[in-house]
């Protein structure tokens, strides 16, 4: 198992930010590698939601199919997916903290990666990195919309 944590303060209310990172509809606009997003469920956010995304991952498409499993308004949600002998379990949380021009929110995510086949397993700690910067970025332009967004 592989675990990264990412953290950013971002400059936006929490409820902005909440939004931005729980709903699949906000999170594509803000990442720019997310070309498609297909709900699987009739319901588009909270708990229970399903659907499959479409990133561009070094020029080629790939697909994923994610579960919303947890969600708390403006504290925390969960999302996890089965993906090539993983599973990705992804937790985000949210919380107001006070930063140098006021109040800022801090977005925690955590993700751990349970690979059950054996390449998955001798793969995924070597790629650890790869998957931190690529996860950095998304953290990045999650602050960035964020922010823009609440001015």
């Amino acid at each position: 198992m592989t675990k990264t944590t990412i953290v950013r303060y971002i400059d936006a209310p929490i409820e902005t930010v909440f939004s931005c990172i729980s709903d699949i509809r906000n999170f594509s606009q803000a990442i720019p590698h997310i070309k498609n997003v297909e709900f699987l469920t009739e319901q588009k956010i909270g708990a229970g939601t399903r659907f499959i995304e479409t990133r561009d991952m070094n020029g080629k498409e790939a697909s994923t199919e994610i579960e919303v499993r947890e969600y708390s308004e403006n504290d925390h949600f969960r999302a996890v997916a089965d993906s090539h002998g993983t599973i990705w379990d992804t937790i985000f949380t949210v919380e107001t903290v006070e930063g140098e021009g006021g109040n800022q929110t801090k977005l925690v995510m955590v993700m751990e990666a349970r690979a059950y086949r054996l390449i998955p397993k001798i793969l995924n700690p070597l790629m650890k990195g790869m998957v931190r910067k690529a996860v950095c970025a998304d953290m990045d332009a999650v602050k960035q919309y964020c922010e823009t967004q609440s001015n």
